[in-house]
């Protein structure tokens, strides 16, 4: 009883806490754009797009930066399986930095869906561009928030896809890797170890201060954003 007491009171707690959040941020935080509308619900899942790619390439080896309750992570088929995280699920208790400071093992698919901070999630790109096999492909959840609530660091609602879209952002500048995101499943970004064939022009120093209406009205370009069906295609270029 008293452990069912703690779980209740917690999450009443974050309730409260998301409520506090959420005023401040409509009341001090970036302007309200409204909602791009962005509609997952026929799109596919998570689950089905990163065994598809494990099928069709033959990879063999599949790393998950962040698995709280293995809803990605149990249903997925692969003959080397390694999940990291910090607090539950998977199969390595660390957080993802120390992890990366003693593997020494490489993967052909790396899926990242950690802490979605802008912060974490470039560093959690760029230490898994050091052990992706060089046919491989990193996969990151969350990169498609519907409306500036959703993207607020920190959390202020329960639907919540932090900054990742920022990571994305930086990432499409860059000459070595090749970027994109699938519309499906809150978004999924997509990055290859290869030449980038539609590199972003931005003259930006620091990607964390970049603001919601730059995303708000530049999404389709800045995301690289791409169908389910031309990702398949992008899997054998």
């Amino acid at each position: 009883m008293n452990f069912l007491r703690k779980k209740i009171d917690r999450f009443f707690e974050s309730r409260n806490v998301f409520r506090i959040r959420y005023l401040l941020n409509k009341i001090f935080g970036e302007k309200d754009l409204g909602n791009l509308g962005l509609d997952f619900s026929n799109k596919p899942t998570r689950q089905r797009i990163v065994q598809e790619i494990i099928n069709l390439k033959n990879y063999q080896s599949y790393l998950e930066i962040g698995c709280y309750k293995n809803d990605l992570f149990d249903n997925v088929k692969c003959n080397i399986k390694v999940g990291v995280d910090p607090i539950s699920g998977g199969t390595v208790r660390k957080t993802s930095d120390d992890y990366y400071k003693t593997n020494k093992e490489k993967f052909d698919i790396i899926f990242i869906d950690g802490l979605h901070h802008y912060e974490q999630v470039i560093k959690d790109i760029n230490n898994s561009l050091h052990v992706l096999n060089a046919n491989g492909v990193i996969l990151l959840h969350d990169c498609l928030p519907n409306n500036v609530y959703e993207q607020v660091v920190p959390r202020c609602k329960h639907i919540w896809n932090g900054d990742v879209w920022k990571a994305i952002v930086e990432c499409r500048t860059k000459e070595n890797i090749d970027t994109y995101t699938c519309y499906a499943d809150h978004g999924i970004g997509v990055i290859f170890k290869k030449s980038n064939k539609n590199i972003l022009e931005l003259e930006i120093k620091d990607f964390s201060k970049l603001k919601f209406k730059d995303y708000f009205y530049n999404y389709k370009k800045y995301m690289n954003l791409i169908e389910y069906s031309e990702l398949r295609n992008l899997i054998f270029d």
